[in-house]
């Protein structure tokens, strides 16, 4: 397949933005989308909407280079990268209608050779729903789901793994998993991201790569409902929590985390719902640990008051 020249992000938020920026600044063509005409304008002004240390000097720069482009509806690409929401409803339930519909707005541009690349962190599955709607809405063309190796456009899921405030500097240095429909999927994927990530690129199935954004987590959920619990302990037997997470540490293969208030952030008291919503019967420790670190922030606030 002919080399990937021009990039469309699908979603120009706290990911989309600096993927956008950083692809550029590679020398890509880069065409942003988003459905919201005000970020859309801000960005082709060279100007940011989000808070980032060093974006809008990079976005300045590449919009004034003719390298960024910003749209409310998609264009011809070589390749698609969606990067937008997958909140979770009221009741715990992922809820992937923006992925779906990012994969609607594209399909009637797409053509033969493209590469589509979610990712938005995502429930394990949802790489092949997107791909059998593009499917549907593309009888023409022919997609991994069907035809593997054969198929006219290629598909991945590669999730980011980044912390707000280090945005850029993470998307470049931090390992990144790709999974592929395909072999030649996971192939091409590998070709886009190595345009600008410092660290290993690793290969897998799609299943697997969504599962892994989950794991990592529903991990640091777990570890820190471990510290809030033994807070909680602490405080029943009047101990000195930080104290004993000190003196436990000192073991070489000890490692606990500070209690807090619970989690904050935009994944990691979401992200294990959409595990605890897969796999219910399996997931007792997830789910004890998600009900533990949600009702932190009021168990403090209840300590605060009874010391006034």
């Amino acid at each position: 397949m002919a080399e990937i020249k021009t990039v469309s992000v699908i979603g120009m938020g706290y990911i989309g933005l600096p993927t956008c920026a950083i692809f550029a600044s590679r020398g890509l063509d880069v065409i942003g989308v988003d459905v919201n005409e005000a970020v859309v304008e801000k960005v082709n002004r060279g100007e940011i909407h989000i808070v980032e240390p060093d974006l809008d000097g990079l976005i300045q720069k590449v919009v004034a280079n003719g390298k960024l482009r910003a749209f409310s509806t998609p264009q011809p690409a070589d390749a698609f990268v969606i990067a937008v929401p997958t909140p979770m409803t009221e009741d715990h339930k992922p809820d992937v209608s923006y992925v779906l519909a990012a994969a609607r707005s594209i399909a009637s541009v797409l053509k033969r050779g493209n590469l589509v690349v979610l990712e938005s962190t995502s429930p394990v599955g949802t790489t092949r729903i997107m791909t059998g709607l593009l499917a549907d809405l593309r009888p023409d063309l022919k997609f991994p789901l069907v035809h593997g190796e054969e198929a006219d456009v290629l598909v991945a899921y590669s999730p980011e793994r980044v912390l707000p405030g280090k945005v850029l500097t993470e998307l470049i240095n931090n390992d990144r998993s790709i999974g592929g429909l395909s072999r030649k999927s996971s192939e091409r994927t590998a070709a886009l991201y190595s345009t600008f990530v410092a660290g290993d690129l690793f290969t897998t199935q799609a299943e697997s790569a969504e599962l892994v954004k989950l794991t990592e987590n529903a991990f640091r959920d777990v570890n820190i409902a471990f510290a809030n619990e033994l807070a909680a302990v602490c405080q029943d037997l009047s101990l000195n929590v930080w104290e004993v997470i000190d003196l436990a540490n000192r073991h070489p293969r000890v490692n606990i985390l500070q209690p807090s208030p619970g989690v904050g952030g935009h994944c990691i008291a979401v992200d294990p719902y959409f595990i605890i919503d897969a796999a219910p019967n399996s997931t007792r420790l997830m789910a004890s640990a998600r009900r533990i670190n949600s009702e932190r922030p009021l168990s403090v606030v209840r300590d605060i008051e009874a010391l006034l």
